[in-house]
């Protein structure tokens, strides 16, 4: 791909058409045919990737197929063979551990929640108990206490009259006391 050479004629072995003279200007012997070299060279570096491309493919069928042999395979099968036996034995064994595992755990706190229930239940019966225990004090106090001022009631009512009569008997006998006075002092 060097692109002009020397003048040469055509194959027919006629002159050259006009676009092929100038190339014979330029090509024979200037400094220009260096740089259509390089120009050519720098296409094929840049712009042809076939050479490229098909050592890339070279060197991955090496690689792969030659030098790591079935290694790759093997490494792929056994993978297959690991999630194979993991989906059939130990998935299904996993599944049924833990829906053992929580169907039992269900079961004990089914069986916590309901003695909670009972606690509670318990628990309201006896601060019932308790509440009534202490309305029935509360009762009896106040009739202890309605009773007690009754009584207090009655004992003002006799010490009230045992005070009147004792008024009485002494009236009486400062009475008799100043008729008496009177008898002595009248003389």
């Amino acid at each position: 791909m060097s692109g002009a050479g020397p003048a040469s004629p055509n194959r027919s072995g006629s002159a050259p058409p006009p676009g092929d003279r100038k190339r014979e200007a330029l090509g024979a012997g200037s400094p220009i045919q260096p740089i259509i070299k390089d120009v050519g060279e720098i296409y094929s570096r840049l712009l042809d990737h076939r050479p490229v491309i098909q050592g890339e493919i070279r060197y991955f069928v090496k690689e792969f197929e030659e030098k790591r042999g079935l290694r790759e395979l093997r490494v792929l099968e056994n993978l297959k063979n690991t999630i194979f036996e993991t989906n059939e034995h130990v998935l299904p064994k996993c599944e049924q551990a833990m829906h053992d595992s929580l169907n039992d755990a269900f079961k004990r706190l089914q069986a916590a929640n309901n003695m909670i229930h009972r606690l509670q239940e318990r628990e309201r019966e006896e601060r019932k108990l308790q509440a009534d225990k202490l309305m029935a004090r509360e009762e009896k106090r106040i009739a202890h206490w309605e009773e007690f001022m009754k009584e207090q009631q009655n004992k003002q009512a006799e010490v009230d009259e045992e005070h009147r009569k004792a008024m009485e008997r002494l009236k009486e006998q400062y009475s008799e006391m100043e008729k008496e006075l009177t008898k002595y002092v009248s003389f």
